[in-house]
């Protein structure tokens, strides 16, 4: 919040808070002389109070009810730095659960905004409301705080149910522990999960060392517990691996989604700790270190379900701790997930899934590894390349466990019952897809998947060239119109030229965006897959003025290595440097004409700055021909079937390549039928 007490917001802020374009913020601005003036920001991107624009919207009746939440989250982040907000938007949860005000860590200005979001809270959801308080509080901290995905969480928390023997030691509740718990995601899940366990039969316990996320994650929990049915909860902030808060109580399930490659994780004066009975972690180990932190804090029976990188399987300096694990019993299982599944979204993190040998177990050594797939199951070009299917990937991991039969005969290809001294060689390599090949039944129904969709293609292919080999291209006129540029046409109000900016630093997430998250797309993706690889969150964008492409909009790349031009026709888009959003006036201009002239390879030579494949183009020299609407839009109709197959010849040749590479490896090992 700025020193005057005034909560600053942006144009692309208004838009968003009320619910329409940009466009019509910026009417407003025109047409009434009421509107608020300019508080801050520059006359290309001004700042507004944001209690003078709530004012004038309520009273204009420009203020949707159903965004009402909206304009909780800027006062929240005008409060001051990551712990500040994040801890009054913990306070509102406490007392939206009806628990005793914390009291103190919160600035003064919070407490009137802590009541105010807790009044709205009550009347239209109060575990809606704090939910979407710590979406946009996750959304701004996404670069330094990772979050379980809520699908993945209640897998996880499925899984552990499942193979955990219940509970023991005369207990009547089944305790669930997370000791890495951040903000909460696994805890609310295995509290969901736990209708398996009858009535009031789970206790959640859960730590992390960072204090703000461990009062978000108690205040979730507290939300989603359900009347008549409430878990016993125990949430605490302190390090697990150093000083665990819980070190005196045992669980009978362990759910955990660790922190990734932290080297400070306590290597020299954890040294000689009890926990590590498989072996001391090394120092480039530290999710061994948690791996075997559960398994310490297990009863006999209990079981334990971590999530990891898909590292901690094959690196050779772990080899002695998994091997270890194997010989113990007390590896269950090892499941690869697609990339995207959560952070880190380029890989294919795996589970873990162990288990503390029970007595009987304890008298059998070794026994057998339930070995899972999924990232072959269902592959994806990228993270990208479309949101996980979490239905589908539940099925299959489901139908692994319960398709096991201890023989090794299995459901699906997919999936292998592994005896571990078939693991326990030099490398103790865990990676599912080293120690499973695709059975010949789901490689064939692979095939004729891919021979039906090469078949659509080749016959959309086939009418695509039938139209475009029958246009009439006729000899060079004598009478050929003269032609104008980009900047004229800009000039002249048909379009306006907008040029995509360099994100500002930490504000670019990896993956599926979260709510709110919008995709950016840059200059390296289109030299890779051409798909957003990075995404932006909402407020970032707006607070940046980025420039976003919206469906309709012909994006123009400005360097000649990867020159091209095309009409948007995907969500909206954040674009970073050298790349340019045109927005045509459709009563001058058509868009499809406009992209088809952008993108002529002689035009680009033309609008060049120098001759080698990293120079840039310069975007408001290209050139384009006068024509009357109704020519342009003839010319459009040719121009977005050309760009059809195009998009069609591309995939045909990745969906080609692997036609090839699939059915060189089943005839290569002698299935084709029939012969001498």
């Amino acid at each position: 919040m700025s020193s005057s007490g005034v909560v600053p917001v942006t144009l692309a802020e208004i838009a968003r808070l009320a619910g329409v374009g940009r466009a019509a913020v910026s009417n407003w601005r025109r047409r009434h002389p009421t509107f608020p003036g300019r508080t801050g920001g520059t006359d290309v991107n001004p700042q507004f109070s944001m209690d003078e624009i709530e004012v004038w919207l309520r009273e204009n009746k420009k203020i949707k009810k159903s965004a009402e939440r909206e304009w909780l989250w800027p006062r929240f982040e005008a409060l001051g730095g990551r712990d500040e907000t994040g801890l009054a938007v913990a306070e509102v949860g406490r007392r939206l659960a009806g628990r005793e005000p914390a009291g103190t860590g919160l600035p003064p200005e919070a407490y009137q905004l802590v009541e105010r979001a807790v009044g709205l809270g009550r009347s239209e959801g109060a575990a809606e409301t704090f939910e979407f308080l710590v979406r946009r509080w996750l959304d701004v901290h996404v670069r330094q705080i990772s979050t379980t995905p809520e699908p993945l969480a209640a897998l996880m928390a499925e899984l552990a149910l499942r193979t955990a023997a219940g509970p023991t030691a005369g207990g009547d509740r089944t305790t669930v522990m997370d000791p890495a718990c951040g903000t909460g995601h696994l805890l609310a899940a295995a509290a969901g999960a736990a209708v398996f366990a009858g009535p009031g039969a789970v206790a959640l316990t859960g730590g992390d060392r960072d204090p703000v996320l461990a009062a978000l994650a108690r205040a979730r929990l507290d939300l989603t517990a359900r009347d008549g049915d409430r878990p016993l909860i125990d949430v605490r902030a302190g390090d697990s691996l150093r000083t665990d808060p819980f070190a005196g109580t045992p669980a009978d399930i362990a759910l955990c989604n660790p922190p990734f490659n932290e080297r400070d994780w306590g290597y020299e004066e954890l040294a000689t700790d009890a926990r590590w009975s498989h072996g001391l972690p090394p120092r480039t180990e530290p999710e061994l270190a948690w791996v075997q932190h559960c398994l310490a804090r297990l009863r006999p029976g209990g079981s334990a379900v971590l999530l990891l990188p898909p590292a901690v399987a094959a690196r050779r300096a772990g080899r002695r701790i998994r091997g270890a694990l194997l010989r113990t019993g007390h590896l269950r299982a090892v499941v690869a997930l697609p990339p995207g599944c959560a952070p880190p979204h380029s890989v294919s993190l795996h589970l873990w899934v162990l288990r503390t040998p029970d007595a009987q177990e304890a008298a059998r050594v070794g026994g057998r590894v339930l070995l899972a797939d999924a990232a072959s199951r269902f592959p994806r070009a990228s993270a990208r390349d479309s949101a996980p299917d979490w239905d589908a990937i539940g099925a299959f991991v489901r139908d692994a466990f319960e398709g096991a039969d201890g023989t090794g005969t299995q459901r699906s290809g997919y999936v292998r019952s592994v005896p571990a001294i078939e693991l326990l060689d030099d490398e103790v390599d865990l990676t599912p897809g080293r120690h499973i090949a695709p059975s010949p039944a789901d490689t064939g129904r692979r095939l004729s998947q891919s021979w039906k969709e090469f078949g659509e293609l080749a016959t959309g292919m086939g009418r695509s060239a039938r139209l475009l080999a029958a246009l009439d291209l006729a000899a060079d006129a004598a009478d050929r119109p003269t032609a104008t540029t980009v900047a004229e046409l800009a000039r002249a109000g048909a379009l306006t030229l907008r040029a995509g900016q360099q994100p500002l630093e930490g504000t670019v997430g990896e993956g599926e965006p979260a709510d709110g998250g919008l995709p950016l797309l840059s200059v390296p993706d289109l030299m890779t897959d051409g798909a957003p690889h990075g995404w932006i969150a909402h407020d970032d964008v707006s607070a940046s003025g980025a420039t976003v492409a919206e469906a309709g909009d012909v994006i123009v790349v400005g360097v000649a290595r990867v020159f091209s031009a095309w009409v948007h026709d995907g969500p909206p888009t954040v674009l970073g440097p050298q790349l340019h959003a045109v927005r045509v006036q459709p009563e001058q201009l058509d868009a499809w004409f406009l992209a088809g002239s952008l993108r002529a390879p002689a035009n680009a030579r033309q609008a060049g700055t120098h001759t080698s494949s990293s120079s840039r183009v310069d975007v408001r020299r290209l050139q384009v021909r006068q024509v009357s609407l109704g020519e342009q839009r003839r010319y459009g109709e040719a121009f977005r079937e050309l760009a059809a197959f195009e998009r069609m010849v591309r995939h045909a040749g990745d969906l080609g390549a692997g036609l090839v590479r699939d059915l060189g490896n089943e005839l290569a090992a002698g299935r084709l039928s029939g012969g001498a």
